[in-house]
């Protein structure tokens, strides 16, 4: 990965977390953007991201990312400067709930619950 990519890469990861916090209504839960793969050429992003929430809470803002990729993508374009603004494609990840529950096993464990 080059500089420029590991530059893109970062903005894109500060960017599209302000733009879901400040931008998008309807999300639920507490939504991360765990990271951004792009690819040499800066024409496309994929954003890999979890949602720390209730299971009806994830779906539905899996649902809400999906419905306003068109959105997020203008919002990017309208931030970061280049020539494209690459294609989004957001994929979930539950990688922060599952460390979420391995924490509280070790929280257990430690205060001598388990």
């Amino acid at each position: 990965m080059t500089l420029r990519n590991e530059r893109v890469r970062k903005e894109l990861m500060r960017d599209i977390s302000e733009i879901l916090r400040k931008e998008i209504r309807g999300l639920a839960g507490v939504v991360s953007i765990v990271d951004v793969e792009v690819s040499h050429d800066n024409s496309f992003a994929k954003i890999i991201y979890s949602v720390l929430g209730s299971e009806e809470q994830i779906n539905h803002t899996k649902e809400t990312i999906e419905k306003s990729t068109p959105k997020i993508r203008y919002e990017v374009g309208k931030r970061i400067r280049l020539r494209l603004t690459p294609e989004l494609k957001f994929i979930y990840t539950d990688s922060l709930e599952k460390g979420s529950k391995v924490n509280e096993i070790i929280n257990k464990i430690s205060r001598g619950e388990i």
